[in-house]
């Protein structure tokens, strides 16, 4: 599995994707069984009330968080580019510029010994 990881305004979000061979979780809104590399992340956005509390560019903001959209794709390079691109979008959401964000892709070849 690969972890795109993004960094931005003090704060940072990961998902995950599956690749071929490798058991993705199943849940309502899964992708079929056919598509060899599945993403899946975290979606916020920023609200004016409610939601949790974070930190961004020395700033508090409320932030809610939608449910996981895992997605499908045929290729690897499709599915970093998705989620790269997922990742800057979660960010220019809480009003960070997408070019801020830093984002590493790590390998976790086995997640229950990942610190």
């Amino acid at each position: 599995m690969l972890l795109v990881h993004g960094a931005a305004g003090g704060t940072a979000l990961t998902g995950t994707i599956y690749e071929d061979g490798e058991d993705a979780p199943e849940f309502a809104g899964s992708p079929d069984d056919d598509a060899p590399y599945v993403w899946i992340c975290d979606e916020f956005y920023e609200v004016d009330t409610g939601g949790s509390t974070q930190t961004i560019g020395g700033e508090e903001i409320q932030i809610a968080f939608e449910s996981p959209m895992p997605r499908g794709f045929q290729d690897r390079e499709q599915a970093l580019d998705a989620a790269k691109d997922h990742v800057r979008t979660q960010f220019v959401r809480l009003g960070i510029d997408a070019d801020e964000v830093e984002i590493t892709v790590t390998r976790d070849s086995d997640p229950e010994h990942a610190e």
